[in-house]
Formats: structure tokens, sequence, C-alpha cells
């Protein structure tokens, strides 16, 4: 592969398959981590950007804001940096420091609010702080990945259109929901072509995306605490809801058991095949989206002080059977002293 821009560096074809997860069935998680901006948001941000520029918004030397949770953040600083945009990035307490710091070393700016807004949450007072930058330089071009329909065209172009490539008949897919690009762009195309899949969308208790009680949330990636104007709630078949203890759970158990380390999304979503394998007939193909790997969340998700704090819970007691789960009772041979 040999491509002539660093965005253009996409990896749309990488399926890990698990043939134990599901009884008789075979689960494909779809890898889109391993591209230059680390995640699935390269393509939005590569879309989101041309859209801009076709409509006339921007041109060289422009300036660009968004407001993100991380990994937009970064995908948007990759294509600014590499078509020589300056970009400014709004977001929260809440985004990994390892985000924050990819973002600033690609020169972006960061602009982290701390105020939560009506919902418990930041994205309302992200998109306030925009607001008042955009009032402030008209200048500035705001994408806007919550209500922009090139959020969703990218992943309905791309990620949905390279899942049937390779895996031509899908039974069920399930996709987790944060700004809802992925979400509606993949539900979109799968309701053209291949109707009969049986969608799920992914969401995190507490976020209030698809109607739902607002609640206190900690891992960046899915949810939201305002419904973004993208959300398609009538492509999906169901929603799932997953606690934020139980994603980072999964994580660690595919750390252990997998040797796959993968970001709170994933977990997840991961989380939500689990809990619905008993209603998954024997010889179904299922696909799962992994937005991102883990490295970013070695200081979060995969920190025993950071989840104690976050969820008041003693991970070397509740994680413990994830490391000796057939025997925990007995030392392991790697253990003892020497």
């Amino acid at each position: 592969m040999i491509r002539d821009s660093v965005y253009d560096l996409v990896t749309d074809d990488i399926f890990l398959r698990f043939s134990d997860v599901l009884p008789g069935s075979e689960l494909y998680l779809k890898i889109e981590g391993l591209n230059p901006a680390g995640s699935v948001k390269l393509k939005p941000a590569v879309e989101l950007i041309e859209d801009a520029e076709r409509r006339g918004l921007l041109s060289p030397g422009g300036c660009v804001v968004e407001s993100s949770s991380g990994n937009l953040g970064v995908a948007l600083a990759t294509v600014c940096a590499a078509k020589g945009y300056a970009f400014t990035c709004v977001t929260d307490v809440n985004a990994a420091p390892h985000n924050v710091a990819l973002m600033r070393a690609l020169g972006a700016r960061v602009a982290v609010v701390d105020q939560q807004d009506a919902n418990g949450g930041f994205l309302g007072t992200r998109i306030a702080h925009i607001q008042h930058m955009l009032a402030n330089d008209p200048l500035l071009v705001w994408p806007n990945q919550y209500a922009n329909p090139a959020n969703a065209k990218a992943h309905e172009r791309r990620t949905a259109a390279s899942i049937l490539a390779e895996i031509p008949t899908v039974d069920f897919l399930f996709v987790g929901a944060g700004s809802t690009g992925t979400l509606t762009g993949c539900a979109t195309y799968f309701r053209e072509v291949s109707p009969r899949t049986r969608i799920f969308a992914v969401d995190t208790l507490g976020s209030v995306t698809f109607g739902t009680a607002a609640g206190p949330r900690h891992i960046p990636g899915l949810g939201t605490s305002r419904t973004p104007e993208i959300c398609r709630p009538d492509l999906v078949d169901e929603v799932v809801l997953v606690q934020e203890t139980d994603a980072v759970r999964t994580c660690r158990l595919l750390a252990l058991r997998h040797g796959l380390l993968v970001g709170g999304s994933t977990g997840s979503v991961f989380t939500a095949v689990q809990r619905a394998a008993p209603d998954i007939p024997p010889g179904s193909r299922v696909v799962a989206l992994a937005p991102d790997m883990g490295e970013r969340y070695l200081s979060s998700v995969y920190d025993d002080d950071w989840v104690a704090a976050r969820f008041g819970i003693d991970p070397t007691h509740v994680f413990e059977a994830l490391t000796h789960p057939q025997h925990p009772e007995k030392e392991s041979p790697c253990s003892h002293s020497m």
C-alpha cells in the first residue's frame, strides 16, 4: 500500500474472528484503530474537512474548531496538520490525557471545559464554548460532527461498505453510539443493501441519546448528554445500555484472555454481544465494531486506582476472576517467589 497523504492510510479490512464467544456462531470484531489517527474517527474527520472545502468554507490557512471527547479531535488534528489548517479541539475533563497530548503534539490547540451541562455531561458546555468562539471569530469553521450529514456519510460510504465487502452475509451488527455518525452511516447502508441484518445500537448507561435518563459517565467515546441531530433511532432494531463497570471488565477480559487491548467503547460493544448471545441463533454471522485500541486508556480503564476512584470498587477483588477464572483459589505457578 502506497499513499500520498497520511489521512489516506485507512485500514478498513481488518477483522478478528472469535469462534468461542457465541455458541455455534461466529463473531467478527472489526478493528478500526490501526491507522495514523488510531481510531475509526479518521474517516469522518477526512469527510468533514473535505465537505467544508467543497462548500467553500475552508481555504488555505483556514482555522477549524470542533467538539470531541478525544478520538475525533486526534483525527481532525491529523488531517488539519497534513492539510495546513489550524485546529482547536474543545474537549472536557473526561478526555484521556493521552488523546490531549496527541492533539497538542500534532499542533492543535486544546480547550478543556470542566462545567457540566444540564444533563450532567459536558457536551452542552463544549458546544456553548464553540458558539462563543464563533461569535468572536467569524472566520472559524465548525464542521459540527453532531449535525453534519458528512459524519454519517463517511461510514455509509466506507465503514459499512467494507463490512459487507469482507463478510457478504451479516445477521447481526453491533455498533456503539457516540456522535452516532458511525451508527447512522452503517445503519443507513445496511437498511438499503442488507435489510435483513438486525442492528444493535450500544450506548452507555447514563447517556440521553435514545431518551433514557441522564447519569454520570466517566469513559469517553460512547454516550451523550444531548441527542445529536444526525441520530436516527428509526434505523435501529434494538438499543443496549451498558454499565461502564461492565465495559471495564470486558476490556480487561479481552486483554487477559485474548491479548487484545481495546478502548472502553469496544468493551461496551463486546458486552452487548455477550448479553445478546442467548437470542442469537446458531449459524449466525455477527459483526461488532471496535473503534479504537487500548493504549489511550492505560491511565483509566486499565488503571486500578482510576477505576476505584470513579466507580467505588476494588478492581483487585472484582476483576481477580479474570486472571484465574477456573481455579481462583490456587496460586498461579508463575507467582512463586524466587
